[in-house]
This record gives structure tokens, sequence and C-alpha cells, in this order.
């Protein structure tokens, strides 16, 4: 039953984004300026495993099944966008994309994309749908998303005599008691990047806060938590450079008792035996506040070029989105497929990401509230988080001069 629904939404995906074609300038050769249309070129921002390895493993096979070779190209991350954009300007956009879905707005801007107009989102999550469009319209897809939830060490709460925490009054109990000697009871990421203001959204807009007016009483509650706990040295003050990477280097060499952070570090904490570890939903305000994560990881889209490339595009990203190719993928990246039952079902049977897709259904994407204008809010969130937790500014006072620099 979820294969038979898979394929017709991919069919119907599949004639859509065929549909949608426009003819490129010049000699119509597009796709990143190569003129062999039984080579496409395809363009993502991976640097580490596991997904560096596994993606060139489907493009391969899915360029098979569609008769083309792909050209897989890694670009580091500072470096993606003004590439794309560059790219966008120039009419010769890659033939597929993997982009971070804040991005989506701003390259879809351009005009230098395919608008999927076929697409079939029945028994994709809403709120994946909303992180591919733009304007109304559907310009991206994911095979899996991922999102933040709090992991903690399980010998530390035994050893406290502590159940996970679901309230902010019980995080922050749990970590001012778990902090002891050269071990923070919690670490999270404030770097002064886009992880910043990642980490801090679950935290901000469960408290009813939005990015529409970053100086409201519920964003001062939520950045007021954070720096209550760094300053009762329940966590480090170096969470203001510490990336998510980081944060979980520390959780998994016992240096902090809980952790935020998102599925694709699965892999790293699995592989170390000793850990015994537990996930569980971001904590609430309170218990009636209602759980808001934002929505993360990447839509594939479709650069214009001609109609012979783009059809040959869509039948690869249909193999990419089929059922057993985001189940695949989704596992060794540990995301969360974009199929609410397919996210259902393994949720049941992985006791480790239930929490992540208990999430999933009340995510929201990053750009939903301001479009293309969300990197420059962004940029005015995370500087005002690292004002307050390293400059010495109250989280008024941070965020005021953020609303004032976003404006």
């Amino acid at each position: 039953m979820l294969a038979s629904r898979w394929n017709a939404v991919l069919a119907l995906f599949l004639a859509g984004a065929m549909a949608a074609t426009v003819a490129a300038c010049g000699d119509g050769a597009g796709g990143g300026g190569t003129a062999d249309s039984d080579t496409l070129t395809e363009i993502d921002y991976y640097e580490a495993a596991p997904q560096n390895t596994q993606l060139p493993k489907l493009l391969d096979a899915c360029g098979a099944q569609a008769g083309v070779k792909v050209q897989h190209q890694q670009v580091p991350r500072a470096q993606f966008m003004p590439k794309l954009l560059q790219q966008a300007s120039a009419k010769a956009l890659p033939d597929l994309a993997l982009i971070d879905n804040p991005d989506l707005p701003q390259l879809a801007a351009t005009g230098a994309l395919v608008p999927l107009t076929g697409l079939d989102t029945d028994g994709l999550y809403p709120s994946i749908v909303a992180a591919g469009q733009y304007q109304g319209q559907t310009y991206g897809i994911a095979p899996g998303v991922n999102g933040l939830a709090l992991y903690y060490n399980q010998d530390r709460f035994a050893e406290a005599g502590l159940t996970p925490p679901k309230t902010w009054d019980e995080l922050t109990a749990a970590a001012k008691a778990l902090t002891k000697g050269t071990r923070y009871g919690i670490a999270f990421s404030a770097v002064g990047t886009e992880e910043g203001s990642f980490q801090f959204e679950p935290f901000f807009w469960t408290a009813g806060a939005s990015l529409k007016k970053l100086d409201s009483p519920e964003a001062i509650q939520a950045l007021t938590l954070w720096k209550h706990l760094v300053d009762s040295k329940a966590a480090s003050k170096s969470v203001v450079t510490w990336t998510q990477a980081d944060v979980n280097d520390q959780f998994m060499a016992g240096n902090a008792a809980m952790m935020v952070n998102g599925p694709w570090q699965l892999p790293t904490l699995n592989a170390k035996k000793d850990l015994k570890f537990g996930i569980v939903p971001i904590p609430i305000p309170s218990p009636a506040a209602k759980p808001v994560t934002p929505l993360g990881g990447e839509v594939w889209t479709v650069g214009k070029s001609n109609p012979d490339r783009e059809k040959k595009a869509a039948a690869v990203l249909k193999c990419l989105l089929s059922q057993d190719k985001s189940l695949e993928w989704s596992t060794n990246a540990g995301y969360i497929p974009s199929n609410q039952a397919a996210a259902q079902q393994l949720g049941n049977t992985d006791p480790q990401l239930k929490a992540f897709v208990e999430e999933v259904a009340t995510a929201q994407a990053r750009t939903a509230e301001l479009g293309t204008a969300y990197p420059k809010v962004s940029e005015a969130l995370y500087t005002a988080i690292q004002a307050c937790l390293a400059g010495g500014k109250s989280p008024e006072e941070a965020l005021k001069a953020a609303q004032a620099a976003a404006a």
C-alpha cells in the first residue's frame, strides 16, 4: 500500500517536472555548461560521512536506472550558495542540486529552478511540503528530513535518580544536578552561524516567539533560559564556539550529560559501544506549550536547462525519491523519511528515532514566516545569542538590537 502510494506520487511528480520545463538560451546546454544530455551534473555540500559516501552510490544507481551518468560535485558549505547563485545568474545551474531547505527561496527567486507543478504531496508532512515552496509553488522536495531532540546519558541519569526532563524547569534542575567536576549538565551549539539559530529555534518557537519580532517577551524568555544555563555553569561558556559536531564530541567524551542534537549523529554515537544514551523531545516551557522544532535537511531541485535534460533529471529525481531509495538515504544519513506513513513505521521499529518522528509532525520550516528574508533575520538572531552569552548583554538588550538589525 505504501509502495503503491509512493509510485503514484512520484509518477505525478515526474510528469509535472517534464511539463514545467523551460528551454535554455544559447545552445541549450544548461546543466552547469555540459552539452552532453546523457551526462547530468549534480551538486551538494556534504563533506562528512556517511552522506558523502552514500550519496554518490545513490546517484550512480538512479542515473543507471534513468539511462544517464550523473557527475557528482561536492562544494564546501561556505562556498555552496555563492556558487549556486553565480551559476543561476549565468543560467548554468547543475541539473540536480541538493540544497539546505532554508536556501530554497533565495535560489528559486532567481528563476533558475524548474517549478515542480505536477508534484502530488499526498502523504507527505505539510511542513516538509512548505519547506520546498516559494511563492506558492513547489521547487524542491526532501527525500528525508532531520530535526533536534534532547540526548541524555542514561548512566548519569540513573546515578542521579533522574528521569528525562519534559519541561524547562525540569531541564534546568536536571542540568544543574548533573553538573559535576569537568562535566556539564547540558551542551548545545550557540555558535555564530546558522547552526546557532537552528539550535535556539526549538526553544524560541516553543515559547511562542515569532521571527517577525525577535525582541518579543516570548523570545526574551527563551534566551533567558540559555543565559541562565550558562551563567549557572550548567552549560559551558564554550557553547558560543561549539558547532553541533563539537557538542556531539563533548557528549561522547562524557563532558556533558545531555545535549541538543540531531539524528545525523546516531551512526557516530552508536559506534561507541560503552555509551548508553536515550533521546526525548526537546523540553517545553510548560505542559500546555506546543512543541515546535525547526525542520532540518535538504531538498532536491532541478535546474532549468532544456526539455530533454530536465526530463532526464526528473527521472533521476523520481528514483531518488522512491520509497526504497529515500528509506535507504534516511537510514544511512540518520534522517526521517518525508512520507508520514514511512516515518511512523521507522519510528515504531527504531526507538532512537521515535522522538524525532514525534517532532516532525509539528516542525516548522525556517523560511515559513519570512521566505527570502530568513538569512538576514537568522544572522541577527545568532548575533544576539552571541552578544548575550559571550558579550555581556542582557537578553532584552541583545534581542532589541537584533530586531533593529533585522528590520
